[in-house]
């Protein structure tokens, strides 16, 4: 391999790896926090609703456990407000 055709291979490795966002500690904390004040009343913008959805993934994708991975999918339903109809 080239070392033009190396450097273009890293350089598109690094710009993945840096635009991956990585789950923080505060995501569930973030996700909770706006699904509490959906509950109590308040109402969202668009971008309060986005961020705390996206906190909501985040935090989705970095726990492997399943309770916690449902109080969090509760949560994002209560923000984007689109909970699945019960049968």
């Amino acid at each position: 391999m080239s070392s033009h055709r190396f450097g273009l291979v890293f350089l598109a490795g690094l710009l993945l790896a840096v635009s991956l966002a990585p789950a923080l500690a505060q995501d569930a904390e973030k996700c909770f926090a706006a699904s509490d004040r959906v509950k109590d009343g308040d109402t969202l913008d668009e971008a309060e609703k986005r961020t705390a959805h996206d906190a909501c993934m985040r935090a989705l994708s970095d726990t492997s456990n399943v309770i916690h991975k449902y109080h969090l999918q509760e949560a994002d339903f209560d923000i984007m407000g689109n909970r699945p109809i019960k049968q």
